[in-house]
């Protein structure tokens, strides 16, 4: 059944717990925090705007990177704040914390159409662990829940549904945002009955972080195209030679059964023909995370073997041509993981000759190209074709969840529509 929509609400005068997004990524510049994309925040302006113009008071809560439960000054929100105030042209009060005297105080303070970001809900632990008497805490900020980060609906959080089923518990209504409604829209319902004919492109580091999506994509795909890291996997289940480059060994059985299971359902699955290499020389460096640094050298082509002192990047540029062939005559496409390593030029071309397909297919066919979120979305926009799909999800992990048919519990917690407003 379709969650209750944000559009039903009565909002005017109310406070309303907005869960948003707004885990972007930031660097230190000049002795503060910058934020280097605001894709994520730029994402949740429909919905604020929207609240806004009806008279709600906005309590605002998100996340932002993994501090532990504890203070970290380069993961405060007050940068967020400031930059949401510059998207709106209109002020964002900022709480210095998300619990306590001084955030009640400021919720209640509110006004109509003024809103409220409250500091990192990280920075409790007990936001993590969905403890129950935090998540009342952050409940008595507001009268109604409205959830619109998709981006972290995957994970059973005081703000993702711990609030949410305090608030209704206590007779309040739990809503999704626009956004969240437009990933269910387009990662579910518009999945449900694709257009044919339907490719799905899977790439991405591992079979198994995959493996779920496959199956269940099996069901209704007409034709996969495996690409990134994963294929080595595939290409030594072959009994091909794949050199340095990453694998599952463990995992060989789980890629032939996948395509056995396609061959049962007459289901094409292709798999890269070449492959774009290079050779990986330690530099005898560490990185920040203290893992060796390697220079990549010698990128080339090859369609058989790769070489044992050599390791795999890319598809190669018969097997994009191949892939681009297969786009071009699909009416719905859904893609998650790009093909390479397309964070460097040189292993780049696979990823973007696939983007450039799904968006010649979308502009020239009418194709329906959906982005199944993270890495795939960032090799997207990094190629200039962000806007240029019918939809791109902001969801990484919870996007794979949602894709596997795993509930999610920030969007199961919400209520269900019935056609009455709240």
């Amino acid at each position: 059944m379709a969650k209750l929509s944000v559009t039903d609400l009565n909002v005017t005068g109310k406070r309303v717990f907005l869960r948003v997004d707004y885990n972007v990524p930031m660097e230190e510049k000049d002795g503060g925090m910058v934020i280097n994309d605001s894709t994520r925040i730029k994402e949740t302006l429909p919905t604020l705007q929207l609240l806004v113009s009806r008279g709600a008071r906005l309590v605002l809560a998100a996340h932002l990177g993994r501090p532990d439960g504890k203070r970290e000054p380069t993961m405060s929100l007050r940068p967020v704040a400031e930059k949401l105030a510059t998207m709106l042209g209109r002020p964002v009060e900022f709480a210095d914390d998300c619990v306590g005297e001084k955030a009640e105080a400021a919720a209640k303070n509110l006004k109509d159409g003024e809103i409220l970001l409250l500091e990192n809900v990280r920075f409790h632990a007990e936001e993590e662990e969905n403890d129950p008497v935090f998540a009342a805490r952050l409940a008595r900020l507001a009268d109604i829940y409205v959830n619109d980060a998709f981006g972290a609906a995957h994970r059973a959080h005081a703000s993702t549904c711990g609030v949410a089923r305090i608030i209704k518990a206590w007779g309040g209504t739990c809503a999704a945002g626009l956004l969240m409604l437009r990933e269910l829209q387009f990662l579910g319902d518009e999945l449900e009955q694709p257009a044919r004919p339907f490719v799905v492109i899977l790439g991405g580091a591992k079979v198994s972080d995959k493996i779920k999506v496959i199956d269940r994509l099996l069901d209704k795909a007409d034709t996969i195209l495996i690409g990134g890291a994963m294929a080595y996997t595939f290409k030594l289940a072959h009994g091909g030679k794949t050199g340095k480059s990453l694998i599952e060994k463990d995992h060989v059985g789980t890629a032939l059964a996948a395509e056995e299971k396609a061959r049962k359902r007459g289901v094409k699955f292709l798999l890269p023909s070449d492959t774009v290499i290079a050779t990986p020389v330690d530099t005898g460096k560490l990185n920040k995370k203290g893992r060796p640094v390697y220079d990549l050298q010698n990128p080339r082509v090859v369609s058989g073997d790769i070489p044992e002192d050599a390791e795999g990047f890319d598809i190669g540029p018969e097997t994009a041509k191949q892939y681009a062939a297969v786009l071009a005559g699909a009416k719905t496409i859904l893609w998650n993981g790009p093909m390479g390593m397309f964070e460097d030029a040189r292993f780049a071309a696979g990823t973007t000759a696939v983007a450039q397909a799904a968006v010649a297919a979308t502009r020239d066919h009418g194709a329906k190209s959906i982005i199944g979120g993270g890495d795939s979305v960032k090799a997207v926009n990094k190629a200039g074709l962000g806007g240029k799909v019918s939809f791109a999800s902001t969801g990484g992990g919870a996007s794979l969840e949602f894709l596997e048919g795993a509930p999610l519990p920030g969007v199961t917690c919400l209520d269900e529509t019935t056609g009455k407003q709240s």
